[in-house]
């Protein structure tokens, strides 16, 4: 019989990888086609491409890490109240955890004696688990790691519609830029489904559906500030 296999363990880096590549690409790309329908210059259309990418990505980066610093933080918090709460109660954290394991279906008798088996073998692990929903622990969210990754996906993402501008020609760098952006959003909504082990098309379609829509409003922001210019 085949191995059931299951994507759920990708969830955390995926999602961070994907936010990373598609916030790079899309903000990239709107910000240069942006400035090119407003009429700027090749040179000056890289180097506000290149300061956006640059900033872009370090804003992920110091984004990923407070937010991921955070949420440790809260889960320290509360794993240390648990800590506590089995020093000074541990009569009344056992009930709890039975009653817990009732709750999901499991028989009154059986339920404390499984609590108990738990508590034994990890008692804080056990009530990490069905109190505060943490599965595992070990392995959580590292702040430094969340933010390379975030910052290197950003990077990543938005140095394709910067190539794009650097390398096409002047009149057509607009509509160079929005079809490299788009491609790219196929290639990441596709690419994170498969992954993530789900349905390609709807990925696909949302991706690109928010993208285009980024890139046309600051397109018609940019012809509106070039005309009044």
């Amino acid at each position: 019989m085949p191995k059931e296999g299951h994507y759920i363990n990708r969830s955390n880096w995926l999602r961070a990888a994907v936010l990373g590549a598609n916030d790079g690409i899309v903000s990239s790309a709107s910000l240069l086609v942006g400035v090119s329908s407003a009429g700027m210059v090749h040179g000056n259309v890289i180097l506000t491409g290149l300061a956006g990418l640059t900033a872009g990505a370090l804003s992920m980066a110091a984004g990923e890490y407070v937010s991921v610093s955070a949420q440790a933080d809260v889960e320290e918090a509360d794993l240390e109240r648990e800590r506590v709460a089995l020093i000074e109660d541990p009569d009344y954290e056992l009930s709890e955890l039975a009653e817990g394991l009732e709750s999901r279906g499991v028989e009154s008798d059986l339920a404390l004696e499984v609590a108990a088996q738990l508590t034994d073998h990890d008692a804080l692990g056990a009530h990490a688990r069905e109190e505060l929903g943490m599965f595992g622990l070990a392995g959580q969210a590292n702040p430094l790691q969340a933010a390379a990754a975030s910052a290197l996906a950003f990077a990543l993402g938005g140095g394709l519609p910067l190539l794009a501008a650097l390398l096409a020609p002047v009149g057509s760098r607009g509509i160079a830029v929005a079809i490299v952006a788009v491609l790219a959003l196929v290639a990441l909504g596709g690419g994170g489904a498969h992954l993530g082990g789900a349905p390609k098309w709807p990925a696909i379609r949302r991706v690109v559906v928010w993208g285009t829509l980024a890139m046309a409003v600051t397109a018609f922001v940019g012809n509106a500030f070039g005309v009044l210019a």
